[in-house]
């Protein structure tokens, strides 16, 4: 029996099962998000619900290759998913900070992680690695 596959696998190998992780632009930061902030807004939710709706809504978007990406909040919950991939993310206010921008940051970047996938921002665009 033959077993070069991963873990001893029969048949298969390492290469022919394993995808290399592909580095997606999923959508370019909206510029009107930071007029959204409370300070700018009568936003008196204490996490700045109307900036966060304003940046996450062109993050509901399709990949290249027809990934459905969807990130919505739900109260103090940021629910993130790209296909099959699933997480969820908190907006921690005394936990992280009070700025509304670190902890949706911190919320995306949990989020993320528990999705078993990556983003990042880089030039005013959001980018995702599956």
């Amino acid at each position: 029996m033959n077993l070069d596959g991963p873990r001893g696998h029969p048949g298969k190998t390492a290469c022919a099962t394993y995808e290399h992780p592909m580095k997606t632009k999923l959508c370019d930061v909206n510029p009107a998000a930071i007029e959204k902030l409370p300070e700018f807004t009568g936003d008196k939710s204490g996490i700045g619900v109307h900036y966060i709706d304003a940046y996450l809504k062109p993050m509901n978007t399709k990949l290249e290759d027809g990934t459905p990406v969807k990130c919505k909040r739900r109260g103090l919950k940021i629910a993130l998913s790209a296909g099959a991939k699933k997480g969820e993310g908190l907006m921690r206010r005394l936990a992280v900070n009070k700025d509304p921008v670190v902890m949706l940051d911190a919320a995306l970047q949990e989020a993320a992680a528990a999705a078993g996938i990556e983003l990042s921002v880089e030039d005013h665009a959001i980018f995702i690695t599956l």
